[in-house]
């Protein structure tokens, strides 16, 4: 498995550092060598398995939040949540996890509590197994070539995965409540606050999720948030920009539903799921190469390739020399 050139751990940079760094470097640049880092890093294909892996925690997470949001009694609250998902994931993906949310809104009784237990563990199983695979590809981006103990992995994932899904979830949380008037005051003041707040809060927390993911995931020590900011902004932003365009594409195109019929969800989500785990690593690429810049490290480079092109030592003139027997 391709791994990119080492980038050298650095110790107590500052946030004018990491701005005097971008500045001096210029955006485009490094821009470009995060993209060539996330190639030679064969980054698009641990995307592939993060993606995977994705669509069944958004699934797992969609049951286990409407099915524990039914069996408190909150209907608003659950009405709220199918809204959201409908309105945020793009075309038919957005049907299909509709359909999911809708089938564990209609279970009841015993079932429903199985259910929600079952989506519950379900999607945190595969969050920290999706966590790891994170780790796997952030340490490869960063020249990294051997991961953490299997207990230690898998034991950091799990951790992380309650951290940054509580992150996710508050921020989804934001969205989904903004179609309640949770509170009333003469007048709607603090609902009109609320409104106007509430989609900054959402992408601060996710900014804040993705930075945490950067900070802890990989193996070595990572250097301060201002450090990793930059980077969450970036794949945020992608993120956001892919699934508008994913909306749009399928909004405009007549022949999608037509051509894949009743799996036009699960490929509208899968596309959806590999264009965002490509933006989420992408932003992990950036914040590698600021700091590769910043230790003035070599352009990005496959080690592998790096080590099969350099020339072979030649030993030594006093060296012994072997000379065969066979005829």
């Amino acid at each position: 498995m391709s791994t990119a050139n080492l980038v050298p751990e650095t110790r107590d940079l500052t946030g004018d550092d990491a701005y005097k760094t971008l500045r001096r470097t210029g955006r485009r640049r490094l821009l470009v060598d995060a993209f060539k880092r996330l190639r030679v890093a064969d980054g698009f294909s641990h995307a592939r398995s993060l993606a995977f892996l994705t669509v069944l925690v958004v699934v797992q997470g969609t049951i286990a939040l409407v099915g524990l949001a039914s069996a408190l009694g909150n209907r608003a609250f659950t009405d709220a949540v199918v809204a959201a998902i409908k309105g945020s994931a793009p075309g038919p993906s957005g049907d299909l996890l509709t359909a999911a949310a809708t089938q564990a809104e209609a279970t009841g009784g015993r079932h429903q509590v199985v259910a929600v237990t079952l989506g519950l563990a379900g999607c945190l199983f595969t969050a920290t197994t999706s966590l790891g695979q994170f780790e796997r590809a952030l340490n490869r981006i960063y020249g990294v070539e051997t991961d953490r103990p299997t207990s230690q992995k898998y034991g950091f994932a799990f951790v992380l995965a309650l951290a940054v899904g509580t992150c996710l979830v508050a921020a989804f949380a934001c969205v989904a409540y903004g179609g309640i008037h949770m509170v009333s005051l003469n007048g709607g003041t603090v609902d009109t606050a609320w409104q106007l707040a509430r989609w900054p809060l959402a992408i601060v927390l996710a900014v804040g999720g993705l930075a945490l993911l950067s900070k802890w995931s990989p193996r070595r020590r990572q250097p301060r948030w201002s450090w990793l900011a930059y980077g969450a902004g970036v794949g945020t932003v992608l993120w956001v920009v892919s699934t508008l365009l994913l909306a749009l594409f399928f909004r405009w195109s007549s022949t999608f539903g037509e051509t894949y019929g009743p799996l036009a969800g699960i490929v509208a989500l899968c596309l959806w799921a590999l264009m965002s785990s490509i933006a989420l690593l992408y932003g992990a690429s950036v914040n590698a190469q600021l700091e590769a810049v910043r230790a003035q490290a070599s352009p990005p480079q496959d080690q592998e390739k790096v080590a099969e092109s350099e020339p072979e030592a030649e030993p030594p003139a006093d060296s012994p020399v072997l000379v065969s027997n066979a005829r």
